[in-house]
């Protein structure tokens, strides 16, 4: 998980699975459990006198672990993952997965690695099918239009045969030279289509889209952070590197959404600029931004930011 430079509001995939449960009984349930544990038997034990369905115990797994768990990058240095072979790496990827684990329940630290085992592993004693996502994300002006990396790890969970996105480490806080804890569940049961603007995993089937979109795509993409905009909605700039040698006196953008009451935008976090003539026609939305090159460019609607680019 990187430095955040904005803080994102999402709306649940999985609504209509928690609408069917008392989800205010179950977060009160496990505030009530013990903030550590020796093995992840004795949690999982709690779970399963607690709770019933599947869905009702993939909410309190996560639950708890972003309420008791805080990210640490120096994590990273616990766990050796070379290997001489095979054979070998099968074996340490497993004995580093159980360490992993055990030092998420006893310490209440980890990277992304140690959340998604735990919940995993949880999911597994449940009886819950579960896997690990390896693959990319997008925070900051620096994650626009780079490589593609494999540099986060969440978890898809399977209830009553559906499959869901769940992201734990997002879900407990954000980091910004040290965790700052905010549990949330925007990032339990997530919309793929608001998951995909921030998480693109090693294997696009995983994303769960009925739409084609590459990694290339998402590498190419502005940070989109208003909740209501998706993917196709950005029609120009559609790249989230804007040439300024292409766009000299200003640039125009197209975005298929709501016309907002008000339009701004600032570079490099500055003083806001009011943009007091844009044209709004079929859900359409015309505006144009004076350029500024080797800037970093935020766009906010109603005063909260939208969109961000890069202008080279």
């Amino acid at each position: 998980m990187k430095n955040w430079i904005f803080r994102f509001c999402f709306v649940f995939w999985g609504l209509s699975v928690s609408a069917q449960m008392d989800v205010a009984q179950i977060d009160a349930t496990v505030q009530f459990y013990p903030n550590r544990f020796d093995d992840v038997t004795q949690l999982s034990n709690f779970i399963t006198r607690d709770f019933k369905t599947d869905a009702e115990k993939v909410r309190a797994i996560y639950g708890w672990i972003i309420h008791n768990v805080a990210y640490e990058p120096k994590e990273y240095e616990m766990f050796n993952y070379s290997f001489k072979n095979y054979r070998e790496r099968n074996s340490k990827e497993e004995n580093t997965r159980n360490k992993t684990i055990q030092r998420t329940l006893q310490k209440g630290i980890a990277v992304c690695e140690g959340y998604a085992m735990l919940f995993e592993k949880l999911c597994e004693l449940q009886g819950i099918q579960t896997y690990l996502v390896r693959g990319d994300i997008k925070t900051s002006f620096d994650d626009i239009g780079r490589e593609f990396k494999r540099i986060h790890m969440w978890n898809v969970v399977f209830i009553d045969g559906a499959p869901y996105l769940v992201d734990a480490t997002w879900g407990a806080g954000r980091y910004h030279q040290k965790f700052i804890k905010e549990p949330s569940f925007d990032w339990f049961q997530t919309d793929p289509e608001i998951f995909v603007k921030t998480h693109y995993p090693d294997m696009v089937e995983d994303a769960f889209l009925d739409f084609q979109f590459t990694r290339e795509l998402f590498a190419q993409l502005p940070l989109i952070i208003q909740n209501e905009l998706r993917i196709d909605a950005i029609k120009r700039p559609a790249h989230g590197v804007i040439s300024s040698a292409e766009n000299q006196d200003s640039i125009t953008f197209l975005i298929k959404t709501n016309p907002p009451k008000t339009i701004s935008y600032s570079y490099n976090f500055g003083k806001k600029e009011n943009i007091k003539n844009f044209k709004t026609e079929d859900n359409f939305l015309e505006f144009q931004v004076v350029t500024k090159s080797n800037s970093n460019l935020v766009i906010y609607f109603d005063d909260e930011p939208a969109l961000a680019y890069k202008v080279k």
